[in-house]
């Protein structure tokens, strides 16, 4: 694959869909791209959000389950995600917000040469957001007029993904190999003295970084709510996703089968660190939806079309858990 891959998307579990709605789209400011079902298990809710257009590269997806037990923090894990925004003016902007809406958060600090606020969403979720670098161009973003948040602070894409690893040079070299990232260097994790490696994509409309963290000191992550489940690297057709496939035979890497969402095409395998990502085509196959609805129950269920015709029965399912469709 070339460098210029993105980060697809992040998955994130929480156990209130309507909650993460609300957090979402209602502080954060983001677009609901759809609210849709797990297509492994039909009682969970799968909701999307991302840029009005719905553009991979700016999309977070939040997995609704209803049972389990709270994220154990710990190595092995995704550790943070963080959204780009435009200038240290839209850090203060959110400083003040999250002080409005009560989320907890850290105030303005510096990583890598760059501002960022790091908070939490549903769930104690670790997220942050991070001012855009210097090389980046602001038009290739898409802000919408429409939101809840002035159009000049409003969160652009996906930046940057934080994993603490027990090998982290294992994750980075299995990583440039498969996607061709570059080096961009080692730092250390804010006020500790824990060594980063950080890889990035050379895209010129959609820059992405990842970060392994190297740490033998906490215990491995008990995965639960608030824990970020996978992430996804973008790969441009299904013939290219096919090639993914072969590499990872050849390394005798365990994956799953090619998957039809409907929307995308993917595969799912784990790193060496065990880290879950998913390798998804870039085109979304959906229809434009265009959400009125301020209240979760309000917005209507979206399919793919090979579900369309089990939605009775996948309704049926999310009642088991929900009061809500």
């Amino acid at each position: 694959m070339n460098r210029d891959s993105i980060i697809h998307h992040v998955s994130i579990i929480n156990h209130d869909a309507e909650q993460s709605f609300n957090f979402y789209r209602n502080i954060l400011g983001l677009n609901l791209l759809m609210k849709t079902v797990n297509q492994e298990n039909y009682e969970m809710y799968h909701i999307f959000f991302a840029d009005k257009y719905g553009r991979p590269g700016t999309e977070v997806t939040l997995f609704e389950m209803k049972e389990g037990k709270d994220n154990q923090f710990g190595a092995n894990a995704f550790d943070r995600l963080l959204f780009k925004v435009p200038s240290v003016e839209s850090l203060k902007y959110w400083e003040q917000r999250f002080n409005q809406f009560d989320v907890c958060h850290y105030g303005i600090e510096s990583y890598t040469d760059r501002s960022l606020i790091r908070f939490e969403g549903p769930d104690a979720t670790p997220l942050g957001l991070i001012v855009m670098t210097e090389h980046e161009d602001i038009g290739h973003f898409n802000r919408d007029e429409n939101s809840i948040v002035p159009f000049e602070h409003q969160i652009l894409a996906l930046d940057s993904v934080h994993a603490r690893v027990r090998y982290p040079e294992a994750s980075k070299q299995h990583f440039q190999s498969m996607y061709n990232w570059e080096d961009y260097g080692q730092t250390t994790f804010f006020d500790t003295d824990l060594t980063v490696n950080i890889l990035h994509n050379n895209n010129r409309h959609m820059y992405h970084e990842i970060h392994f963290i190297y740490d033998t000191f906490n215990p491995i992550e008990d995965q639960g709510f608030g824990g970020i489940h996978h992430v996804a690297i973008s790969t441009e057709t299904e013939d290219t996703l096919k090639d993914i496939e072969t590499s990872l035979d050849k390394l005798n890497m365990i994956h799953s089968p090619i998957k039809n969402r409907g929307f995308f095409k993917s595969i799912y395998y784990q790193d060496p660190n065990q880290l879950l990502f998913e390798v998804a085509t870039l085109t979304l196959n959906m229809k434009a939806i265009a959400f009125e609805e301020k209240a979760f129950q309000d917005i209507p269920l979206y399919l793919p079309e090979h579900l369309e015709e089990k939605r009775s029965f996948i309704e049926k399912q999310l009642k088991k858990g929900n009061t809500y469709l």
